[in-house]
């Protein structure tokens, strides 16, 4: 067997997960889980998958047993929850009405739904470019930065993940998509992410984020002098927040060496972080902005550039020339999630509940010693598991052991890096709710620990 890799993704094959299996999946999954790994290219992260679903919604999913299970990781679709009736409603109207739009033609919702997004985004972030997923999308804003400045290198962040296609992959950060593939685009620079918990540069011993990860940022733009954009997710998905200083520091650093700043929001977006937009948290202000996931409702793939005003420089070229690029259901879709999210005032809904929820996770750390560290902004948490608050070797072992034990209590998540639980709910979710899940949390780190 191959050895098992620690990604910003959790582990799909494991003695864990087959003995979960084991004891959780019935006659019938495992016929469907049989056919599943028959007939679809396998691959890490994806196959063999763990179960099979048969419903969804709200905040919870449902496999073939009838088992419902509190999503807290819904691969961040789910901002306005499963099945959102708004948004199927929305979708079937527009099925009756215009359920398709070739190339070289406009349609209604297509413009209503560029036209609100220019409106929510702050400063001149107002021209937009639909495609299909995020992938896409991150590879539209590449080209764009190109033709924009005239250069093609990238910095961007080892360990970071901005979608799996070629380009998507060489400027990202994780190994098991960039590994035996053959040669990546050249250009593609890496720097360490932030991190003040294992800071690579030892900030920790230093009493604290002096902006080392920053400032190594601002050194590349400086020495190679021809980079065309700094290309990150503001906050990534372990997740640690950097301070407001670490974006601002790179902002000044682009605008001095003639680099733009791109922000792939794709996971995040849309009110997670108790914000329209993740990077408004930092007072900054990318020159493009890249979102999707949640974008389509949690139900249609659909994915978004949002690009200053001056950029709009490529009427000559094809930059994301998709079949797919004005689809009316997808952007009704699209419409009536934000107008969702706004009516039920879900991005202030997950700033409140956020604040109350990492007051929670605080006392988990005070209580229990294999937390190393807890951290999050709005619905968008996590709790990083270690041997021993000194060493801070990862936990992996026992964070994989309190998965499978929330999972077979009704609660799902991700880990991500091996050993931090990464909790995104879905924003609709109410507080007692959260109560019951942070409950299960807690009985199962408690169980592992005394297991240890």
């Amino acid at each position: 067997m191959e050895p098992l890799q620690q990604t910003e993704g959790d582990v799909n094959i494991s003695p864990k997960r087959t003995k979960w299996q084991e004891k959780h999946i019935d006659a019938e999954a495992r016929v469907l889980l049989k056919e599943d790994a028959r007939y679809f290219l396998k691959q890490s992260l994806s196959t063999p998958c763990l179960n099979a679903l048969r419903g969804c919604d709200g905040i919870y999913i449902e496999d073939l047993q009838g088992r419902r299970f509190m999503d807290f990781h819904g691969n961040n679709v789910h901002q306005v929850g499963f099945a959102n009736p708004v948004v199927i409603s929305a979708i079937k109207k527009q099925l009756d009405e215009l359920s398709f739009c070739t190339r070289r033609y406009t349609n209604r919702v297509a413009v209503d739904l560029a036209k609100k997004l220019a409106q929510l985004a702050p400063g001149d972030l107002n021209k937009i470019l639909f495609c299909p997923g995020g992938t896409g999308a991150i590879g539209i804003a590449m080209k764009l930065v190109r033709l924009a400045t005239g250069r093609h290198k990238t910095i961007s962040m080892w360990d970071s993940f901005h979608g799996a296609s070629l380009d998507a992959v060489s400027i990202g950060g994780e190994a098991v998509f960039r590994q035996n593939i053959g040669p990546l685009l050249p250009g593609t620079e890496h720097a360490p992410p932030p991190d003040e918990y294992r800071c690579i540069f030892g900030c920790d011993k230093r009493g604290g984020c002096d902006l080392s990860c920053a400032k190594y940022v601002e050194y590349i733009l400086e020495k190679e002098g021809d980079i065309a954009a700094v290309i990150s997710e503001p906050i990534r998905s372990t997740p640690y927040i950097p301070k407001p200083e670490y974006w601002q520091t790179i902002r000044r650093a682009c605008d001095r060496h003639g680099a733009l700043l791109i922000f792939d929001e794709i996971p995040h977006a849309l009110g997670r972080t108790g914000k329209m937009f993740t990077f408004e948290n930092f007072e900054v202000i990318p020159d493009i902005v890249v979102i999707g996931k949640g974008l389509g409702g949690g139900i249609i793939p659909l994915a978004a550039v949002i690009a200053r005003e001056d950029l709009d420089i490529a009427g000559h070229q094809a930059l994301g020339h998709y079949t797919h690029e004005k689809n009316p259901v997808a952007c009704a879709a699209a419409l009536a999630a934000i107008e969702y999210i706004e009516k039920q005032n879900l991005v202030e809904h997950a700033r409140e509940l956020g604040e109350y929820t990492l007051k929670r996770l605080i006392d988990f750390k005070n209580r229990h010693p294999m937390i190393g560290d807890v951290r999050g902004i709005g619905l968008f948490l996590g709790i990083e598991l270690v041997k021993d608050r000194i060493g801070r070797e990862r936990a992996c072992d026992e964070a994989e052991s309190v998965m499978y034990a929330a999972l077979s209590k009704g609660l799902s998540f991700k880990l991500t890096m091996g050993n931090i639980l990464t909790l995104t709910p879905a924003l609709t979710i109410t507080k007692d709710e959260m109560d019951e899940a942070l409950g299960i949390i807690d009985a199962c780190i408690t169980e592992v620990e005394q297991n240890r």
